[in-house]
């Protein structure tokens, strides 16, 4: 098995499989401390890896710094992460678990693309992400501030986390070169789906978080459900990712875990292959 067959997208300046994994449940409960078993999480990095995951997605905010630091400890090599591309994400403060307030001072997101480049090991962030957008600080400052890390060759590339067609078009107005956006989008929440049409239109990368939350389209006897019975061993989960993957080919669904098993399980979506029929029913499902 190998997500080798997901496709390609170009991020982080190289081509990547497009079924990627997200590093957040590597952390403690409420993406908080760390994790429960610390020799797992080492494990479910690397083996992503030698599936052919050349995508990992993750935050300064996981744990906080937890899954930065593990990401380091699992994958580099002592120069770099070789041909995988780690996206990271700043602009959160964490005050507990599950606590998440945004701060997009210029001098506090300065602070967090110093500090990932530290933990992470590393002389330029491929793909550094704004994790959200502070209603309380104008946002022509923070996108001035964040196109200085390209400027300076802190960050190869820049992203978006949640954020409307309104934000990425005021973000490229202000001079940022928007190469990816990150939101929740999955087959029971279909909400930006305006945006994943700009970025479908314009090569925008569009990372789903939570991409395998069906919701009741999950459900014994659901559609997700009916259409596993016509694919032996596939799982609702794989199939869910493989509609996502089918959907837009600027889809990079990034499905989390900490175990090697479910891991293991998820990637196996590069495999699924849907019928035109099938992919229309869970398209109209929700």
């Amino acid at each position: 098995m190998t997500v080798a067959s997901s496709g390609t997208i170009d991020l982080g300046g190289k081509p990547v499989h497009r079924l990627g994994y997200g590093a957040m449940r590597i952390t403690g409960k409420g993406v908080w401390g760390p994790p429960d078993d610390h020799d797992e999480a080492v494990r479910v990095l690397r083996r992503a890896v030698e599936l052919g995951v050349t995508f990992i997605d993750t935050a300064d905010s996981y744990g906080p710094y937890v899954s930065e630091d593990l990401i380091r400890e699992a994958l580099h090599d002592g120069t770099g992460y070789g041909d995988v591309v780690i996206a990271t994400k700043g602009g959160l403060t964490r005050h507990g678990p599950d606590v998440w307030p945004p701060l997009g001072r210029p001098e506090y997101l300065r602070q967090c693309i110093l500090m990932s480049l530290r933990r992470l090991g590393v002389d330029r962030i491929d793909l550094w992400q704004l994790h959200r957008i502070d209603a309380k600080v104008p946002a022509a400052e923070q996108f001035g501030e964040i196109k200085s890390f390209v400027d300076e060759g802190l960050a190869l590339q820049i992203g978006l986390s949640e954020v409307t067609v309104d934000d990425v078009r005021a973000a490229r107005e202000a001079g940022l070169d928007v190469v990816s956006v990150q939101n929740r989008y999955n087959l029971g929440d279909r909400s930006a789906e305006e945006l994943l049409d700009l970025c479908t239109d314009e090569g925008i990368a569009f990372i789903p978080w939570a991409p395998v939350d069906a919701g009741a389209l999950a459900r014994p006897g659901g559609p997700l459900d009916e259409v596993s019975h016509q694919h032996e061993g596939v799982t609702t989960s794989q199939l869910a990712l493989a509609w996502l993957l089918r959907r837009s080919p600027v889809i990079v669904p990034i499905p989390g875990t900490s175990s090697v098993a479910h891991l293991e399980e998820n990637l196996g979506a590069a495999d699924v292959e849907l019928t035109d029929e099938e992919f229309r029913l869970l398209s109209d499902a929700a």
